[in-house]
Order: C-alpha cells, then sequence, then structure tokens
C-alpha cells in the first residue's frame, strides 16, 4: 500500500492511511487473529454478521 505525502503534510497523510486501512478492514481481521477463535464461537460470529447483512439489506429494499 502506498500513500503519498504532499507538501511535507504527515497529519493529512495518516489520516488517509487509517482511512484506507480501515476500508480494507485491516483493523478488524488484526483484532479477529489477535487471540484464538474456537470454531464453535467462529460459527457463531459468522452467522451473526449473515443476520446482519441480511437485515440490512431488507432495510435498503
Amino acid at each position: 500500500m502506498e500513500i503519498k505525502v504532499y507538501d511535507n503534510n504527515i497529519d493529512k497523510a495518516l489520516k488517509a492511511l487509517k482511512r484506507q486501512l480501515q476500508r480494507e478492514g485491516f483493523f478488524k481481521e488484526l483484532k479477529k487473529r489477535s487471540y484464538y477463535e474456537k470454531p464453535s464461537e467462529k460459527k457463531k460470529r459468522k452467522e451473526k454478521e449473515a443476520r446482519k447483512r441480511r437485515l440490512k439489506a431488507m432495510r435498503f429494499r
């Protein structure tokens, strides 16, 4: 990943980097990998995420 710094404005570049990482799901993945998740917990989490996606899709119809 590459973020360009214009006019030595590091704050803006850092903000752009964080935004890019957020969009790609980097922080979510980092949290997920920070500890072992049992298969049963993983299954429950996946079902919960799927339910959330379905409800969200139904709202926008």
